[in-house]
């Protein structure tokens, strides 16, 4: 029961007032206005899905050897190194922030290394600077859910394998990798949706030439742009998008599994 009234309280409520919210109006009549207001911000919504996509792509790329790594290891070593993984987490992703734009400003580590070399270009206010706040917050959900498929690999499996004359390139291509795919899926889960509607990322390290999604459904209902009722409509769409997505990639995990 506690939970059912927390569950109610929290989640389920909130969804009925920005259900309602997005088709009514000021007046509190009906009206599906709310929902076509997305077509002012079609290019923030794409550009959303493209930093989305490459953040998850390149978490993918640096995760997924991460993950390998930390299952090759011995037993000890691996709670040791799942624990360092873990810890990211704990710390505050506002901090994080905070932290990367002190490194990739005009002061920053970063220019000043580029200045070595007689580069002047600070990161900050930059595509570029998204992406890498992105993946550096998103990275740990990458690396947990790989390696948590990693790990229940049967190793008998890979011994087989090998006596039948696989080799190593093979072993990866044919055993591994397929074996890892529900990891690989859900990784790519975890990290798509809540880059999707991020937005303190693109408010502190992109400026103002790259909005995102996330940062409009803020200004709608906090900041300059008020309008709740926009705000609700985007939102759903929002939801509705990571839905699809998280559907789709819930039937191939399961078909996975079934085959």
């Amino acid at each position: 029961m506690p939970y059912v009234v927390w569950l109610f309280l929290f989640s389920i409520l909130p969804m009925v007032f920005v259900l309602y919210y997005s088709i009514t109006n000021q007046e509190n009549y009906f009206t599906l206005d709310n929902f076509f207001e997305i077509e002012n911000y079609s290019r923030t919504f794409v550009r959303s899905i493209v930093f989305s996509s490459i953040s998850t792509l390149i978490s993918f790329l640096l995760g997924y050897p991460a993950a390998y790594a930390i299952s090759k290891l011995n037993k000890k070593f691996q709670k040791i190194a799942v624990a360092g993984v873990i810890l990211q987490m704990w710390i505050s992703f506002l901090l994080i922030t905070y932290s990367l734009m002190t490194i990739m400003e005009s002061n920053g580590i970063i220019n000043k290394f580029f200045n070595i070399f007689g580069i002047d270009y600070p990161l900050i206010n930059t595509k570029i600077a998204v992406i890498i706040g992105m993946v550096y917050g998103s990275l740990p959900y990458m690396i947990l859910p790989i390696y948590s498929s990693l790990s229940k690999l049967d190793p008998k499996i890979i011994e087989v394998a090998k006596d039948l004359g696989a080799n190593k390139f093979k072993v990866f291509t044919k055993i591994i990798f397929p074996l890892s795919t529900p990891g690989v899926l859900s990784g790519f889960l975890m990290v798509f949706a809540p880059n999707m509607s991020a937005f303190v990322i693109s408010k502190m390290l992109g400026g103002s030439e790259n909005i995102l999604i996330g940062e409009i459904i803020e200004l709608k209902f906090l900041g300059g742009q008020y309008n709740p009722w926009s705000g609700s409509a985007i939102s759903l769409i929002l939801m509705f998008f990571i839905i699809i997505c998280t559907s789709v990639v819930g039937y191939i995990i399961y078909y996975k599994n079934v085959r």
